[in-house]
């Protein structure tokens, strides 16, 4: 089966190719990448006139939630929302239940994405047994199952001894791990940041600090070891020189930035709208400011997500009560469009890259390149579509968003996984 993207404006950073071009797909691959390309016959081809054609987007930051929580979310579901949202491939967390912390929970999620996925589904497994903190997962058996990083994520690993003997035994896996930074002791009990926003609404805060203190101690770690350390969900200044600072050492650090934390702020908690509660919080403007510019300037690798569904049922009630997360995959593209690209606070490559090549280098996964050979993964956005963003049509089974009602501009117009366009 072939198929011929003609006349799109193609942007594929990893091979500095921007430029309008056409795509010729066969077998799954990308087979040709040049102008008034002829199709094949019996080809589909589709006019991509005036859209972006990129390298497939990749999410290395979601949780699909099952086994064990499907009335949240589902391989099934979680799929279709990453698809509606132009991304081909996410990776998974291991906070499920069980914990993926063995080869046969693992095996689990990898026969339910080849049955029921519409993207390519990467497991990331745990670091210690049952997100305990207190013994090593089986590491091994997780990165021969098929496991592409591992993480606690949700909790964070206070043990240093422990988290360096991980480090250390990943080491001959070629994988990262991945941080979840936050120091319990320092943010018992937080709702929000800690601050001014806090001290006047009344709701317990967590420091910067709390972030940065783990931060700095990983990329510590990760120096001694030799090992590679991803930071999630990067969310305050300081955590940003940090990593700044490591990799001018020439540590193995890398780190991501969420969507929500690059177009929110602490002052959106004032509504006391339950989902505006996540982990880490919305911090300061100047926060805001400096995630922006790592993002820009390399510091921060990637984009993720961090797409986390609740019922809800876990939503409702008092602010301080209710689960910390927010759903992402469907409205990651046009917020990133819509109040960066348009505004001019990144060019629209950088982001191309942070969204496909730059994910797929940090977990060593396929795709994220458009040269021929490269898997045909492909995620076409329409930079003029104008939509407002409706919970109730999310193909997530979760509607925890704070993004209700905002009108954008820019969007996923047509995504491809092997060749074939998701049909939803």
């Amino acid at each position: 089966m072939s198929l011929l993207l003609k006349n799109g404006r193609v942007i594929d950073p990893a091979n500095s190719v921007d430029a309008v071009q056409d795509l010729l797909i066969a077998d799954g691959k990308i087979e040709k990448l040049g102008k008034n390309l002829a199709a094949p016959a019996g080809a589909e081809v589709v006019d991509a006139r005036g859209k972006l054609v990129c390298p497939g987007f990749i999410d290395i930051h979601v949780h699909l939630r099952e086994p064990g929580y499907e009335y949240k979310e589902t391989v099934a579901t979680g799929t279709r929302a990453a698809a509606a949202g132009g991304f081909t491939a996410v990776a998974c967390m291991a906070n499920t239940n069980p914990v993926n912390d063995n080869g046969a929970v693992t095996d689990y999620i990898l026969a339910r994405a080849r049955v029921e996925g519409a993207v390519r589904v990467y497991p990331i497994g745990a670091v210690t047994k049952n997100l305990k903190g207190e013994e090593l997962a089986e590491l091994a058996e997780l990165a021969e199952a098929g496991c592409v990083a591992f993480s606690d994520d949700g909790k964070c690993v206070m043990n240093a001894g422990l988290y360096r003997r991980a480090l250390e035994y990943t080491l001959p896996f070629g994988v990262p791990v991945i941080s979840h930074a936050e120091d319990a002791t320092l943010c018992r009990g937080w709702a929000m940041n800690e601050g001014v926003v806090s001290t006047e609404i009344g709701l317990p805060g967590a420091p910067a600090a709390a972030e940065e203190v783990m931060v700095a101690r990983d990329i510590l770690l990760a120096e001694l070891t030799g090992a590679h350390v991803h930071i999630a969900h990067l969310s305050t200044a300081g955590a940003v020189r940090l990593v700044r600072d490591g990799k001018a050492r020439g540590v193995r650090v890398s780190a991501e930035v969420t969507p929500h934390h690059l177009v929110l702020t602490e002052e959106a908690v004032r509504t006391y709208d339950p989902n505006t509660k996540m982990a880490p919080p919305l911090r300061s403007k100047r926060d805001v400011e400096a995630l922006i510019e790592g993002l820009a300037d390399g510091t921060i690798d990637c984009v993720a997500t961090d797409h986390a569904p609740h019922a809800l049922s876990e939503k409702e009630g008092e602010f301080d009560r209710a689960a910390f997360g927010i759903v992402g995959l469907e409205t990651a593209v046009p917020l990133l469009l819509d109040r960066l690209v348009r505004p001019g606070l990144l060019p629209l490559p950088t982001l191309v890259a942070r969204l496909s090549h730059d994910p797929a280098r940090l977990l060593n996964l396929p795709g994220g390149s458009l040269a021929p050979g490269a898997p045909a993964d492909v995620t076409i956005l329409d930079p003029e579509r104008e939509l407002t963003v409706d919970p109730a049509q999310f193909r997530s089974k979760s509607r925890n968003t704070p993004f209700g009602g905002f009108a954008l501009t820019g969007g996923p117009w047509l995504t491809i996984v092997g060749g074939t366009v998701v049909r939803l």
